[in-house]
């Protein structure tokens, strides 16, 4: 039933197993600087068997943190730090891409290190709070970046693409969904801008095309990847034009041949269908709480070429070996999803123990 799972296939540059990828996912346990530890080394080391692990976002920039205790790759302890993980991984026979994530206006000052207002495409304040070290507080209204700025941090995902790869990263996959800054640039509701990268579809996908295509020439296409999730409301996104948007990003895109593109669906199967065809190259596909036979016909009837677990992966670090010996699942444990040490983390059983 699982068969089309466990073929070998190759994403880019890189040669996998199977199909069977780790979805990224925000864990809150890097120190306080925003430096992997040994800890996360541990967990994602764990988790090598998965064909491919999508590491949690990570912020490209000082201006791209938005939780407590996530980790950046901007600096050279961070660098260090996450050198450790990714050496971790590769000792374990995996192979580990960077999620370079930077959140945009769904921040608060107190998460971050320098404590200035977040940045947006506009200066509109999301709905929601953000949990901080004295709790959750409104997040306030962004500061709309200038032209000059948007060109600025460009150029911060491309030095952090090369930092992840001097880190020893097979990849870095860029996050371009749920609400985030590259997704706030999509949207109408939160892009409001009136120069180039505002107003008509061409202008709003820019700067997602601009930040593929500086990454791509820093690290090489064949190591980049792109993660969308379009109609998905995450984070105070109201897209009005999707069924267009999405299309014409897509066109944008497929001349910078990225290794892949990673598709969080958001239960629209006729626009999912006409991007897989508009897409030539690999397709990743996260259908969120479906079961594993509904994906693995995804790769049978092509609508994927690889699929991501999130959830399953957290909670199984042998995911891939409890499959294939057909093992009872472990189930996860949300209260431990965010912060902690090792509980919820790295003490989940595995099949073999």
């Amino acid at each position: 039933m699982l068969d089309s799972l466990w073929t070998p296939t190759t994403v880019g540059g890189i040669s996998l197993p199977h199909r069977l990828v780790m979805a990224p996912m925000t864990r809150d346990r890097s120190t306080p600087e925003g430096v992997p530890t040994e800890l996360n080394a541990e967990y994602y080391a764990q988790r090598a068997s998965h064909a491919l692990i999508i590491t949690e976002g990570t912020q490209p920039c000082a201006d791209g943190q938005g939780y407590l205790l996530t980790p950046g790759i901007h600096n050279d302890e961070q660098i260090a730090g996450w050198r450790k993980v990714i050496d971790a991984v590769h000792a374990a026979g995996g192979r580990i891409v960077i999620q370079l994530m930077h959140v945009g206006r769904i921040s608060h000052p107190d998460n971050t290190p320098h404590g200035r207002r977040p940045v947006a495409p506009s200066a509109i304040r999301p709905e929601g709070v953000m949990f901080t070290a004295s709790g959750p507080q409104e997040m306030p209204t962004p500061r709309a970046l200038s032209t000059q700025e948007v060109a600025a941090t460009v150029d911060d995902f491309r030095r952090a693409a090369a930092a992840a790869v001097a880190a020893g990263a097979d990849g870095v996959e860029i996050h371009g969904a749920n609400g985030y800054l590259v997704h706030q640039f999509l949207s109408d509701n939160t892009n409001q801008r009136t120069d180039r990268y505002g107003g008509s579809l061409d202008n709003r996908i820019r700067f997602a095309v601009e930040v593929a295509a500086a990454v791509a020439d820093e690290i090489g296409a064949e190591r980049t990847g792109l993660r969308i999730s379009p109609g998905n409301p995450y984070n105070d996104i109201a897209e009005s034009d999707t069924a267009e948007l999405y299309p014409a990003l897509l066109d944008a895109l497929r001349p910078l041949n990225l290794a892949y593109l990673h598709v969080m669906h958001t239960g629209d199967e006729a626009l999912l269908h006409t991007l897989r065809a508009q897409w030539p190259a690999t397709l990743i596909l996260n259908r969120g709480g479906t079961d594993l036979p509904t994906r693995a016909k995804d790769i049978d009837n092509g609508t994927a070429d690889l699929v991501s677990v999130g959830a399953l992966a957290l909670a199984n670090p042998d995911l891939v070996e409890q499959l294939r010996a057909g093992a009872e699942l472990n189930a996860p444990d949300p209260a431990t999803y965010y912060g902690g040490g090792a509980a919820g983390y790295t003490d989940y059983p595995t099949y073999t123990n």
